[in-house]
C-alpha cells in the first residue's frame, strides 16, 4: 500500500502547545501512523463532513483524506470535551 503525506493546518500547532508533552508524543505517533493506514480500525467517518476522527486516550485527531493525491490533512487536535465545539 502506499503511503500517505501528512499535512497539517497551522491551527493544529497551537492546539498541540495546549496539550501536555506525554500526550503529544502519543498523538503525533498516532499521526504518523495515518500515513500507512488512513483508515486504522476505530476510525469514524464525521457525519455532514468528509472527515474522519480517531481517538488517543482523552483526545481526538480530526483530519481528511484526499486518496486521488494520497493527501492526509490533520485539522484539530483537542481534548474530546472540545473537539466539536465551533467557534
Amino acid at each position: 500500500m502506499a503511503r500517505y503525506s501528512l499535512v497539517f493546518k497551522r491551527s493544529v500547532a497551537k492546539d498541540l502547545r495546549a496539550i501536555p508533552n506525554r500526550d503529544v508524543r502519543r498523538i503525533l505517533n498516532r499521526i504518523e501512523g495515518l500515513r500507512d493506514e488512513p483508515r486504522p480500525p476505530g476510525c469514524e467517518k464525521l457525519s455532514g463532513q468528509e472527515r474522519y476522527r480517531v481517538r488517543q486516550g482523552a483526545y481526538r485527531i480530526i483530519y481528511g483524506i484526499e486518496d486521488d493525491c494520497l493527501v492526509v490533512t490533520v485539522v484539530k487536535v483537542a481534548h474530546r470535551k472540545d473537539v466539536y465545539a465551533r467557534k
